[in-house]
């Protein structure tokens, strides 16, 4: 396998703009002669399929919910970075760009992170002419604020519903295309399989969820923008429809899979609240400018919290330990996330947990509401307090929220050379369905970047590179044997989940592996650990082919059918996973192992050994896939450990 970035040559700042000028064109009169598939109508797949129609390209745009609006990028709450520096306090392409390398723990792919940079600018101005309700200050200029990871205040944001906001931008720009014609929609409709003819992506083979219709699409090239495979874990902040599925059988066709194990956990989510639970609720970074993270400081005094016997206003401030504040003082409680959500473990660890299970610790707002005022915390986050108090019955003006980590982003990814193409030509991977910009930690506020950066301003221009070398006329029909075969092993798996009439339900299986992956694949990770995890899946899946009940059939809505597949998928994946945390033998960012730390317990890279970018190809079923390593190169950022202090 051939892993060619395709980095342009030349000094780091001039990368993309040489870049630009060196690609091939398409004439805008031969557009129309091209269709793109786009898989995905999130931020980066709305965005990528509505600039494409734009430019005059025929599209046609796939995604499972009823309609654009509700793709998984609605639930981002806190904001958008972008380098305009507004606030006139120091941020630049250059500091953000610095920022992103160094919260990635030195792990991402330089070219890449400093075109993203570059771009943000561009992003704001795109999305205020759409209309999208950005925060204004007084005097009516656009509103920042601080994310974690960073010392300026670049961050734009809509209150608590940045993410739903910069959708509905894309979306009118993608219903505009649709009612001109030149985007066609398939909402409804799942992707189950990506067909290479002659070993390049051309066209997909989906099924209608409503009547269960598989059908084939052809194109000059395939689009996967199904962001990430958080929901391996089972319990995580992303929808519960939200898989690996595209992604996955992508990685069966040969594309690349780069990265699986840097998962991302979140530090400020609602905590585990029992069984029954069937998903987690993300409370957004943007509440740490204000909020200050703490527990207290005897052990004594946290377990009669957790008895009740006590409440967080009855301990003094003297008892109080802010521990971010006091470990990481440059940056306090905006530390990046992973740093964040490794030291809420370990403060629970020690016993210090202030809600029942043990696993919560304060995220308090009565020194921002004593020193601002309440009416001034709830204009900046009244939509948050009150989903807060919805879910748990606690009013968060009065009382601090309590939080823990849970799983949110995946900063692995389909691999993608600087033109964000596979390693299968034809097929491209935007958003945070690929691995490119985000190193072993993404920052809050960058994943929105990223995906309209990939969506506007990126793949418009690289795509046609591959059109033009491969000409209007290169489109298959969907009645060639490789439409049929892929056809047919969809069939043939959908037939073989409803025949095996087993005891136990799909969800049963999702949740037995998420605790398996949450236990031995999460926060922390160490070698026994993850081969017991290795061990642990294969017997999962052996039972998952022997054991599975899907009730009723293929040919109508069957959600438990869907769910399954989704399901299939995950068991193979959580392995992958798995091997790639095993073969990565330091910490770097969220991928914590406990053998390799400093002696504070922050993270302890091998970069003489691991700075490359791990892609994995698959062999076959049941075969170990094979690693392949992009090495990684730094021009302009030096190496160091991270310090946040």
């Amino acid at each position: 396998m051939n892993l060619d970035a395709k980095i342009p040559s030349g000094p780091m700042a001039q990368k993309w703009g040489k870049h630009q000028f060196d690609l091939k064109l398409v004439n805008p009169a031969n557009k129309r002669k091209y269709e793109v598939i786009v898989v995905g109508s999130g931020l980066a797949g709305a965005s990528a399929a509505a600039t494409l129609a734009e430019l005059g390209y025929n599209v046609k745009c796939f995604c499972f919910q009823d309609s654009p609006r509700r793709a998984h990028s609605i639930a981002a709450q806190g904001g958008i970075n972008a380098a305009k520096n507004y606030q006139n306090d120091g941020d630049s392409v250059h500091r953000l760009f610095y920022d992103t390398v160094k919260g990635g723990d030195y792990r991402s792919r330089e070219a890449n992170v400093h075109r993203l940079a570059q771009v943000s600018v561009n992003i704001i101005d795109q999305c205020a002419a759409q209309g999208v309700p950005f925060a204004r200050e007084y005097g009516g200029l656009l509103a920042n604020r601080s994310f974690g990871g960073a010392q300026v205040s670049r961050t734009f944001y809509a209150r608590g519903q940045t993410g739903q906001q910069l959708l509905l931008g894309a979306y009118s720009s993608l219903s505009r295309q649709i009612g001109l014609g030149k985007v066609q929609m398939f909402p409804r409709t799942e992707m189950l399989d990506v067909v290479l003819v002659d070993g390049h992506a051309k066209g997909i083979v989906v099924r209608d969820m409503v009547s269960g219709e598989i059908s084939r699409h052809s194109a000059h090239a395939v689009v996967l923008a199904t962001g990430g495979y958080g929901n391996a874990f089972f319990l995580s902040t992303n929808a519960m429809g939200s898989n690996v599925t595209a992604s996955f059988r992508a990685y069966k066709r040969g594309a690349a899979f780069a990265n699986p194990c840097y998962t991302q956990i979140h530090p400020t989510c609602i905590p585990v609240s029992g069984e029954h639970q069937s998903k987690l609720t993300l409370m957004s970074e943007s509440l740490r400018n204000d909020g200050r993270v703490w527990v207290p400081k005897s052990q004594a005094v946290a377990e009669k919290i957790r008895k009740g016997e006590l409440k967080a206003s009855d301990v003094a401030e003297g008892d109080r330990d802010y521990y971010l504040e006091r470990k990481y003082p440059s940056f306090g409680n905006l530390v990046p996330r992973d740093v964040a959500s490794r030291n809420a473990k370990e403060a629970c660890d020690e016993g210090r947990g202030v809600v029942g299970s043990g696993l919560g610790v304060y995220l308090d707002f009565e020194d921002a509401i004593g020193r601002l005022g309440e009416s001034a915390v709830r204009e900046r986050y009244g939509n948050l307090f009150d989903m807060y108090e919805k879910i748990t019955g606690s009013n968060a003006y009065k009382n601090p929220m309590t939080i823990f980590p849970a799983v949110h982003y995946t900063m692995g990814g389909l691999w993608v050379d600087y033109n964000l193409m596979s390693n299968v030509p034809g097929l491209y991977v935007v958003g945070e369905a690929n691995f490119s910009d985000h190193g072993a930690n993404r920052l809050g506020a960058s994943a929105l970047m990223q995906g309209l950066a990939d969506g506007y301003f990126v793949l418009p221009y690289t795509i046609g590179q591959y059109l033009a070398e491969v000409g209007p006329d290169d489109r298959p029909s969907v009645e060639g044997s490789e439409f049929a075969g892929a056809e047919e092993k969809v069939r043939g798996q959908i037939d073989q989940m409803l025949s095996i009439k087993g005891k136990r339900t799909p969800t049963s299986f999702h949740r037995e592996l998420g605790q398996i992956m949450w236990d031995k694949c999460g926060m922390a990770r160490n070698k026994a650990g993850l081969e017991e995890a290795i061990k642990k899946i294969p017997e999962l899946r052996a039972e998952f082919w022997d054991n599975l009940n899907v009730p009723g059939e293929n040919g109508s809505l069957n959600q438990s059918l869907e769910h399954a597949g989704r399901v299939a998928d995950f068991l193979e994946f959580g392995e992958l996973m798995c091997r790639d945390a095993l073969q990565r033998e330091e910490s770097c960012g969220g991928h914590f192992r406990e053998e390799h730390q400093t002696p504070e317990g922050e993270a302890k890279r091998d970069d003489e050994n691991f700075s490359f970018v791990g892609a994995w190809e698959y062999k076959g079923e049941n075969q170990t896939p094979e690693l392949h390593k992009e090495n990684l190169v730094y021009e302009e950022v030096k190496m160091t450990q991270r310090s946040y202090k």
